[in-house]
């Protein structure tokens, strides 16, 4: 049901900057798909199943004749009798709760997926930008607050705690004979929502299906992973409907002999595979990453596709300031929230300063300030993270725990970077004690105060009702010439001088589509920090300095096929520059080595999946 087709490099190049998300219908005869079943088995098969599609000719071959009404529809008719579906949906459903509205419009469209893989995915990639909301960021947390209602059939696969000691011959009852792609979660962090055990198998069926719409991974070679170790979420334990195991956390060893056995199952049958861990809270996020990151081809994607795409909007405030990028060493940012995805994005920031500016990375820290929810960090403070330590503080420059008003008022930073999980944070108003006595302070409105000539506000806690402020808020709040970032989808501002604020996704579905690509194109047996920081700065090169000057730091998402397709191509030339690839199918490291940018990004291209009915053809 899927080929790959060359022609989509000249489509995505000629849509590529246009903003447009076009419907690119072939004309070309696709070639043959061979399936092992008949009759009604192939009906019940998403993979293979075309509903009204199937010509008169593939009824008879396939036994289908009888088993559909005699019309044929062709698949344009049923892309537009989806999409009119899909509209009334949206005029039925207006006035409506928020939460009732998405959860509608993620079951049209998970009915979709149960029954035509084919044709969902053609409905993702070409409406992109109006379904990535509802199968990803922000919908998918509603969806795992209700997996275990929503449930009704199984996707990806489960490995518990019970399953110690099985994995190694449980990995081979995936169906599937090759597998490029994994994303696996143990469901203990989810962004603003926190542990949700079992039901976090949303996440990486939400992920790889973004995979498939942005980086055309083939869907019948991703796989998405729930690693359940029981939680400590007791609303579930008592939940009569909780799928998952009904016992706490595995901790310390016995939860490491757990992830373990499974990547090792995984790379036996799998050594080519790319896996991308997801929402693991902060502590086994790091330390599982530390201990596979040299061993696996593996990366996490709230440590370092959240630091890319964060480092991107960085980079892309120094450009919005008329600096060159070399200025980023001198940037002052103040960073709320030390979970894995503040720790990663800070860490990611300070080595790229280190690198610019040729220092070490303790020279590097000097203009970062790390608040967590007993505020600022400095070495005072008893018992602190290790993974804190590097960016803490002297309490002579700031006292140990000031307030994020007293910090920003201090340090007048060039950067407020917020990835707390805490809602409105940046909108609360606390007391100060100044020499002329007591006053009321905001976060936003300290902003104004910054050295920068065009300070930037990131609120990139997800979902949305995590962010740490509003766009409107913002704009208000901290003035109009500000450069605003969120990690939900939210709508511009129009400004009281009549200008428009925009607000910038700082979304990782812009990174980790590409990273994956590139990794799996190239062949490369581990992710390093060169292939991440390519990543980061190609995105932050992608505008045009018109656009930054505006305040418009990452693409529309609806060109995101062209950017995976040039992070990817970014990702793969670092690779080789680190002589860590092995090559992909056919081609090989040195041919690799040999190609231009512009092939590069042309090799990338080609490589990439894209929907279409294929005849089939049966064999017994």
């Amino acid at each position: 049901m899927w080929r790959n087709i060359a022609r989509f490099s000249k489509t995505a190049a000629a849509a590529g900057r246009t903003g447009g998300s076009r419907r690119c219908l072939s004309t070309a005869i696709p070639g043959p798909c061979i399936v092992h079943k008949r009759g009604s088995d192939i009906l019940h098969d998403p993979w293979f199943n075309k509903d009204t599609g199937f010509p008169l000719t593939e009824r008879d071959r396939l036994g289908l004749r009888g088993l559909l009404p005699p019309r044929i529809i062709s698949f344009e008719q049923q892309y537009d009798r989806f999409i009119e579906s899909f509209r009334s949906l949206e005029r039925n459903t207006l006035g409506q709760p928020d939460n009732v509205v998405s959860l509608a419009k993620w079951r049209i469209l998970n009915r979709l997926h149960d029954r035509n893989e084919t044709l969902y995915y053609r409905v993702l990639i070409d409406n992109i930008k109006d379904f990535a909301p509802i199968i990803y960021t922000p919908t998918v947390g509603l969806v795992c607050q209700n997996y275990s209602g929503l449930y009704r059939r199984p996707r990806g696969m489960y490995f518990s705690a019970k399953d110690k000691g099985e994995m190694m011959s449980m990995i081979y009852n995936w169906p599937a004979h090759q597998v490029d792609m994994i994303v696996i979660t143990d469901g203990s962090r989810i962004p603003g929502l926190g542990d949700l055990g079992v039901q976090g198998i949303g996440i990486p069926i939400g992920k790889l299906d973004m995979y498939v719409a942005a980086a055309g991974i083939n869907p019948q070679r991703v796989l998405p992973i729930m690693l359940d170790v029981g939680t400590n979420n007791q609303n579930l334990l008592q939940n009569p409907l909780y799928l998952g195991l009904r016992q706490p956390r595995l901790e310390g060893e016995e939860y490491l002999e757990i992830v373990d056995e499974f990547m090792e199952a995984v790379f036996t049958r799998w050594p080519k595979a790319v896996v991308q861990f997801e929402d693991f809270q902060a502590k086994w996020a790091f330390e599982t990453l530390d201990r596979y990151r040299k061993k696996f081809c593996m990366f996490n994607d709230d440590v370092q596709g959240t630091a890319g795409v964060a480092l991107a909007g960085l980079l892309g405030t120094v450009r919005a300031q008329g600096r060159p990028l070399s200025d980023f060493v001198n940037q002052k940012i103040v960073v709320v929230g030390a979970g894995s995805a503040g720790l990663g994005v800070t860490k990611t920031a300070v080595q790229a300063v280190a690198r610019m500016a040729g220092i070490s990375f303790a020279e590097a820290t000097k203009n970062f300030y790390l608040i967590d929810k007993d505020g600022l960090v400095t070495t005072e403070r008893s018992k602190l993270d290790p993974a804190v330590v590097p960016f803490a503080k002297n309490p002579a420059e700031i006292r140990e725990g000031a307030s994020i008003v007293e910090v920003v008022k201090t340090v007048r930073p060039h950067v407020l970077l917020g990835l707390s999980g805490v809602g409105g944070i940046f909108n609360e108003e606390v007391v100060l004690l100044t020499y002329s006595g007591f006053k009321n302070a905001k976060v936003l409105k300290a902003m104004r105060e910054s050295d920068s000539c065009k300070p930037a506000i990131f609120a990139m806690s997800n979902p949305t009702l995590n962010a740490e402020c509003t766009a409107a808020d913002a704009f208000k709040h901290a003035g109009e010439n500000i450069v605003f970032g969120s990690g939900s989808p939210l709508e511009n501002v129009q400004l009281e001088n009549g200008n428009v604020g925009h607000v910038n996704q700082a979304n990782n579905m812009y990174l980790f589509p590409g990273i994956g690509l590139g990794t799996l194109l190239s062949g490369a047996r581990i992710v390093t920090d060169g292939m991440l920081l390519a990543a980061a700065e190609c995105l932050a090169s992608y505008m045009t300095d018109e656009e930054v000057q505006k305040g418009i730091l990452y693409p529309s998402i609806n060109n995101i096929r062209h950017i995976t397709a040039e992070v990817g191509a970014a990702v793969l030339r670092a690779a080789v520059s680190d002589d860590i690839v092995e090559g992909h199918g056919d081609v090989g490291p040195r041919d690799l080595s040999h190609m231009s940018k512009e092939e590069t990004v042309d090799y990338i291209t080609r490589n990439m999946w894209f929907p279409i009915y294929s005849p089939l053809v049966h064999e017994k």
